[in-house]
């Protein structure tokens, strides 16, 4: 680390910072298989948190993290789509068990193994519908290295607030480039104070009862109540039932506990400015290029604003309301089916609605430059 007038710096790339701001939040274990361009977090998890273990493939690594889960632990992975895909079953049994966890997406160019050492941005579909049902499985996004470190802080945080797995979304070259970066910029992380259901109380424990759409979590390794986990359908006492009314609720709860608290983790940097009628749209390691390209066409004289969404899933209803108020929306990602606009939209985009796109390769600032201007 170098320190000079202008704070201290240090070399440093996005997976570092993800890995240790975890840490810092209270995150306890690292369970993973390698993948590229997962394989830095993989590493640092190994050297940083108190207990880390080398699953033998994806679908170990989602049980076991389930395992610690309901322990007490909050695990931690990370992967990439091919991965993930094997991850998704056991992802959906911590969802219905209601098992705090972070996997980290970085995502590459596929389909299928693609290529893993290109990047992309094309698995925000799949996270959108990855949960049987059709429920939110929450998603944060991650734009640069100041949100590498304080978005996976509170994807922890999320996580154990909400009892479900968070999947921090990110790309090949936001955590494998490495960056002379200002330390001063990130700010202190506090630990998660994890709260649990009082021992003292009667013995009437219900491991799904609710308050305020979450259960109260008490860890297995207790003898004074009963604790049950269940991925089947079941009611507040975590029996097995198949549709009664209970049962019925239980289920529609876990849809309503993240849309309904949605606005405890809806994170976004909005750059207005009051004059403009067009506005850039950009998530992720696009950003940057949108960034620049803002920059560069108020330079010209241009009057243009600039959205970068952080929480992805579920959608935050501002994101429509910023976008709906200008005439002109231009969404960069870099994919070739604008995901993102799909995610709010559907198939029917608004007039005035632009997509700018790739395959294989970064979006760059002139490509979104020229999109303004036309």
């Amino acid at each position: 680390m170098q320190e000079n007038k202008k704070g201290r710096h240090a070399l440093l790339d996005g997976s570092r910072l993800i890995i240790e701001s975890m840490a810092r939040a209270g995150a306890d274990a690292f369970i993973g298989y390698p993948i590229t361009p997962a394989n830095l977090l993989y590493q640092y998890g190994l050297q940083r948190m108190p207990l880390m273990l080398a699953a033998p493939d994806e679908i170990t690594t989602v049980q076991w993290m389930s395992g610690l889960a309901a322990t007490g632990k909050i695990a931690v992975t990370a992967t990439s789509f091919p991965g993930y895909a094997l991850m998704i079953e056991s992802i959906n049994m911590a969802f219905m068990m209601e098992l705090p966890m972070v996997i980290v997406l970085v995502q590459r160019l596929g389909p299928a193994t693609g290529t893993a050492t290109s990047g992309a941005q094309g698995d925000l579909s799949l996270l959108k519908g990855n949960i049987s049902g059709g429920h939110p499985l929450p998603v944060l996004c991650t734009s640069n290295m100041e949100d590498c470190w304080t978005l996976s802080a509170k994807a922890v945080e999320l996580a154990v607030k909400l009892r479900t797995p968070v999947v921090l979304l990110t790309s090949k070259e936001e955590v494998m480039t490495t960056k002379s970066f200002n330390m001063d910029l990130l700010p202190e992380i506090t630990p998660l104070e994890r709260k649990y259901y009082d021992l003292e109380c009667d013995g009437n424990y219900k491991p799904y009862k609710a308050t305020n759409f979450v259960p109260d979590f008490l860890p297995l390794g207790q003898n004074k109540h009963q604790i049950r986990f269940n991925a089947s359908t079941h009611n507040e006492k975590g029996i097995l039932q198949h549709a009664d009314e209970e049962s019925m609720a239980n289920t529609r709860r876990l849809e309503e506990k993240i849309r309904k608290r949605a606005y405890e983790y809806t994170w976004y940097d909005l750059d207005e400015d009051e004059q403009a009628k067009k506005l850039v749209v950009a998530f992720g390691i696009t950003a940057a290029a949108a960034r620049h390209a803002v920059n560069q066409l108020r330079e010209e004289g241009r009057h243009i604003s600039l959205l970068i969404p952080k929480t992805l899933i579920p959608v935050p209803e501002v994101y429509l309301e910023i976008m709906e108020s200008y005439d002109e929306v231009i969404v960069a990602e870099e994919n070739i089916n604008n995901q993102f606009s799909d995610l709010i939209y559907g198939l029917k985009k608004p007039v005035g609605h632009r997509f700018v796109g790739s395959l294989g390769k970064m979006i760059t600032p002139q490509q979104i430059r020229e999109e303004v201007r036309k």
